[in-house]
């Protein structure tokens, strides 16, 4: 599908029933969504797409979180898609909800997988220690992107797309009390790469004050698996969340 100054590779199962649209983490493409559609079957319409320079879609000039908003919309409306439900895992969470709060009344509702929450690594000595760590990768970035694991670009633009999202995460406090939907959260647990324990433990726990203040926020559940891993081991868990949501909601 062309879009801008690419071409973004999309799949539709087409029919009838609910859509549900599978929004993937930073660098990831959209094979790692397999087993909760296997899991949901084809009562549903699933429609992924691998992000600029992902999986199976071509490089571009921007890869800025506005440009995934940009693409987001252009899916949606050269799909004709009317009241989706989004599924969001990591970067593809916040995506989500700071997309529906650019269209409300368009999506029915939003599964936001171990992200989505006000919280960051920001700063100076963040940002040193994302470009370092991905300094680090450079040289096996290329060989695991074939396998959906990392983005067809540079160390440097890695690290760039990781700032900022940690900057809009950590701003992401009023998005989520505007939010007029049910977002309903599957969290992992302990630590995954780029991270230590303790920080995805706060990154988590900067949720519960807002779960009192706007009530359509909810954690489904929380599983043991990492960030890394949630999506192949907890799938049946996120397909339960899925199937429960969509009977919850008009």
């Amino acid at each position: 599908m062309s879009v801008e100054d690419t071409q973004l590779y999309l799949q539709d199962s087409g029919g009838l029933g609910p859509v549900i649209i599978y929004l993937n983490g930073s660098y990831a493409n959209l094979k790692h969504w397999d087993r909760v559609i296997q899991e949901l079957g084809s009562d549903y319409r699933h429609i992924l797409y691998d992000e600029r320079a992902r999986g199976k879609s071509k490089k571009s000039k921007d890869y800025s979180f506005d440009a995934c908003l940009r693409d987001l919309t252009a899916i949606i409306k050269a799909r004709q898609i009317k009241n989706p439900i989004l599924v969001g895992w990591s970067y593809g969470a916040i995506l989500a909800t700071h997309w529906v709060n650019k269209n409300p009344g368009v999506p029915r509702g939003i599964i936001a997988i171990d992200s989505a929450v006000p919280y960051g690594l920001t700063g100076e000595e963040s940002q040193k220690r994302i470009y370092k760590l991905f300094n680090r990768l450079k040289w096996i970035l290329p060989v695991i992107a074939p396998f959906g694991l990392a983005a067809k670009m540079s160390a440097k633009q890695h690290a760039e797309i990781n700032i900022e999202i940690n900057e809009i995460s950590a701003k992401l406090e009023q998005t989520l009390l505007d939010i007029n939907i049910p977002v309903w959260y599957v969290f992992a647990s302990g630590e995954s790469r780029g991270g230590e324990a303790h920080e995805f433990k706060a990154m988590r726990d900067s949720l519960n004050p807002l779960l009192k203040k706007n009530e359509n926020l909810k954690v489904f559940k929380q599983v043991e698996s990492n960030l890394e891993k949630i999506l192949s081991k907890d799938y049946k868990t996120i397909g339960n969340a899925i199937q429960t949501l969509n009977k919850n909601i008009k």
